[in-house]
């Protein structure tokens, strides 16, 4: 995109803005810390209780490091969107409704945002998706804008061929499947598992549009993925968005080399040994009289909310197994249930029978430990909702993954992990427009034999914890200096800060 850039300075000034999701802020904050490790001036915008989730690593980044990395905050207008003060992120909205409060707080953030960002006088905006605006202004400061996308290339390249061929609009019936044309792989999906917006106009579709626009104004879009994992898609996202896609990820690992570096320096205080969860410990010990690769890790995210009825057949799948497991049930989701139903009633009974009796299951209810969990021996196997940075977490770590895809782009990203054989699906195939979930009940059925298709040994079962060994490796590769074997060439994070001339 031509642009007349401003005159640069001595070290290149970089305003970041990150959305209300953990799930989006995580990978950005990754981004921001390690152009700030790279000599770079930055200024993450954000409110005061989502800078709660990060400023620790900042602060440490700045002390430890010496990186030139601040946080700018603007107070949260919780009486105008009529919150309580301290609701600013989609983790506290146990409703819809109350998360698309959160949003509106950010969408009347967007004049004060715009004030600070003139008043700081950055080189260059890196920008959530959901901030499409951000494109206006840097075109008004002459600096180059680029959005960040947490997720993958598919889904785009997926959204892109479905609007163009619309082969979900030519089959019978939700449930019959219909190949995707013009992806790299053979990727085949079921009209029910498309997202609402796609197959008619939604209010979310004039998001969605706003974002796609203001990409194609842009200098880039950032996604936190790398071609080892998504091969052969960046080179068709590129020819279909018309815009370069950088894929600077995994970003976990480069954070996780840089902290590496620190300590072994001076001490480093990390975010996942420090954080006030009175039963980490507990946990850990327990993982530690666990049989290697027995243990299968069950966690959705901190977003989801499923129905009651659902809980209960994940809980009697989980106990059909006969397999170690660790749940994390969300304290939010207790709260669900209908006022003549008792969720603490029966997974209470649940904990007495197959925790403490037959000490087959660790009960988490908050938050969890994730990464710590996923890098124990014990750990044979990973539950999860397809969310990305949950996806990359455990392949960087060489753990094999049951999907078990609910909404926004996790279908695709399901699709992707079968077609790699690093994942067993385990029958969902309803796409749900929130977090709180709605769509038909997955029978414990369902639940028992994918859970005993990855963890119990196969022929199958052994082919995918070989790919997953694998793919460890590679990511691993990918992200040393030089970059990976197997694309011949430096990581694209190498060479993404020099490209854009700051």
């Amino acid at each position: 995109m031509a642009m007349a850039l401003k005159e640069q300075t001595a070290m290149p000034h970089v305003v970041f803005i990150p959305y209300t999701m953990t799930s989006h802020i995580t990978p950005l904050i990754h981004t921001a810390r390690l152009f700030a490790l790279h000599g770079l001036k930055v200024t993450i915008i954000t409110t005061p209780y989502n800078a709660l989730l990060f400023e620790s690593s900042i602060d440490n980044d700045r002390l430890v490091s010496g990186c030139n990395i601040t946080i700018q905050t603007l107070q949260f207008p919780s009486d105008e969107v009529g919150l309580p003060v301290g609701v600013e992120n989609f983790i506290a909205s146990p409703s819809m409704e109350i998360a698309g409060k959160v949003h509106h707080g950010f969408v009347l953030l967007q004049k004060p945002m715009e004030q600070l960002i003139r008043q700081l006088n950055p080189n260059c905006i890196v920008s959530d998706m959901f901030f499409p605006w951000t494109v206006d202004l840097a075109e008004e400061l002459q600096i180059p804008r680029f959005s960040f996308q947490p997720a993958t290339f598919i889904h785009q390249c997926a959204w892109h061929f479905l609007k163009e061929y619309t082969p979900h609009k030519k089959m019978a019936s939700t449930s019959e499947s219909f190949l995707i044309p013009g992806l790299p792989l053979a990727i085949k999906m079921k009209c029910s598992e498309i997202e609402d917006f796609l197959k008619e106009e939604t209010d979310y579709s004039k998001t969605v549009n706003a974002v796609l626009e203001a990409e194609l104004r842009s200098y880039g879009i950032i996604h936190n993925t790398c071609s080892e994992l998504e091969p052969g898609y960046a080179q068709v996202y590129e020819k279909v968005r018309g815009r370069k896609g950088w894929h600077i990820g995994p970003l976990s690992l480069f954070i996780n080399k840089q902290e590496s570096k620190i300590s072994s320096k001076e001490s480093f205080k990390s975010n996942s040994c420090s954080d006030p969860w009175k039963d980490c410990r507990d946990c850990l010990n327990w993982l530690e009289d666990q049989e290697p690769n027995s243990v299968l890790f069950v966690c959705f995210g901190s977003m989801v909310r499923f129905s009651d009825d659902q809980l209960k057949e994940m809980a009697e799948g989980l106990k059909a197994t006969n397999c170690s497991f660790i749940w994390v049930v969300r304290e939010q989701e207790k709260n669900q249930v209908d006022e003549n139903d008792h969720c603490d009633g029966w997974l209470n009974g649940f904990k007495e029978m197959v925790v403490q009796k037959n000490k087959k299951g660790f009960i988490i209810q908050g938050w969890a430990p994730q990464v710590l969990i996923l890098k124990h021996q014990a750990v044979g196997g990973f539950l999860t909702h397809c969310g990305w940075n949950s996806v990359l977490e455990s392949l960087t770590l060489g753990v094999p993954l049951i999907t078990w895809p609910l909404f926004s782009e996790n279908f695709y990203t399901e699709k992707l992990l079968e077609k790699l054989e690093l994942a067993i699906g385990v029958g969902a195939d309803v796409w749900n427009s929130g977090f709180i979930i709605s769509s038909p009940v997955v029978p414990r059925e369902k639940i028992e034999l994918a859970v005993k298709c990855l963890m119990y040994d196969s022929e199958k079962s052994r082919k995918i914890r070989e790919n997953a060994k694998l793919m460890a490796e590679t990511l691993k590769c990918a992200t040393e200096e030089g970059g990976s074997p197997k694309t011949g060439g430096p990581t694209s994070y190498e060479t993404f800060l020099p490209s854009f001339n700051l």
